[in-house]
């Protein structure tokens, strides 16, 4: 762009070609890993997977993250859109139920002519896994090339978005965000066999210490989108071992029961549907290798 980038609600005007934006990236396309994967949501992952591209960097800065070597370590390497392409369509042919981009936000632009190419050549519904941290401006450049959108809604309380994730005005960003992705692809599809075609699932991690905020999170989406005009996947997962480095002493530590079931209750109590995690999420186990030669 020839104002700098502009692909994300940071803003950061860098000229990506010359130096790494606030994602930490170039302008060529960088991604981690490309395989099916099994752990997403069950009518995502169903019976045969999810064709996941992790891409390399992101436009927020999550003290917690499990994906920490991608987000802010770097670990991946440059791809072309063409090599893209192939990687992508070569997922379709191994049978998984559709293909996931996540955390692709900062490469949109570079992406648009892969989804092109794609849905040119087949059928599979196409995911948009991402923070939630999205420019409603850069998702309408994707109205039509996306089938269904797995975003977060991480936080209500700017206090945490701030201390958490660098970014105060995440409610406010995601909001926006969520609405522009419920008018693209309307409320949930699924097939015969309970796999997702379009729509929305809303991602929310609760997290250890900031129980009230999230209850406050559902309470928000409720009056945000019509409660059957999406899933709501409650995330059990916070694992502590990727925020032992940080000052937060509420993160050194996982879910409690209360917690997690507090929150659970409010998201049934305001007619929510959607998925529930385990107390057996919370661990590493369920992070992808992402040095593993694929």
């Amino acid at each position: 762009m020839a104002d700098g980038c502009r692909q994300c609600p940071r803003n950061c005007g860098t000229d990506r070609k010359q130096a790494c934006g606030f994602c930490g990236m170039p302008k060529d396309i960088w991604i981690s890993r490309c395989a099916p994967h099994l752990w997403e949501e069950p009518p995502i992952s169903g019976t045969r997977g999810s064709g996941t591209v992790f891409f390399t960097g992101c436009n927020l800065k999550c003290v917690f993250c499990q994906n920490a070597e991608i987000s802010r370590d770097h670990l991946g390497e440059a791809i072309t859109p063409e090599a893209l392409t192939e990687r992508m369509l070569s997922l379709a042919k191994e049978g998984v139920h559709n293909l996931n981009l996540v955390t692709a936000t900062h490469y949109t632009e570079s992406l648009i002519p892969v989804l092109k190419a794609v849905r040119a050549q087949t059928d599979i519904p196409i995911v948009w896994n991402s923070s939630g941290y999205e420019s409603v401006a850069v998702l309408r450049r994707l109205e039509g090339l996306v089938d269904i959108y797995l975003p977060d809604f991480k936080y209500i309380a700017s206090e945490l978005s701030s201390a958490y994730s660098a970014a105060p005005d995440y409610a406010e960003v995601a909001s926006d965000a969520l609405t522009e992705m419920y008018r693209q692809t309307g409320s949930p599809v699924f097939d015969r066999d309970g796999i997702m075609r379009r729509g929305m699932i809303v991602r929310h991690l609760v997290l250890p210490g900031c129980r009230k905020d999230s209850i406050e999170v559902v309470r928000h989406l409720a009056r945000l989108l019509p409660t059957d005009g999406f899933k709501l996947s409650l995330m059990r997962q916070y694992t502590p071992e990727f925020a032992l480095h940080t000052p937060y002493k509420n993160l050194h530590r996982r879910v409690t029961d209360f917690e997690y079931t507090s929150v659970v209750e409010e998201a049934l109590r305001l007619g929510l549907d959607g998925y529930t995690q385990g107390k057996d999420s919370a661990t590493s186990h369920f992070t992808p290798d992402f040095h593993e030669k694929q």
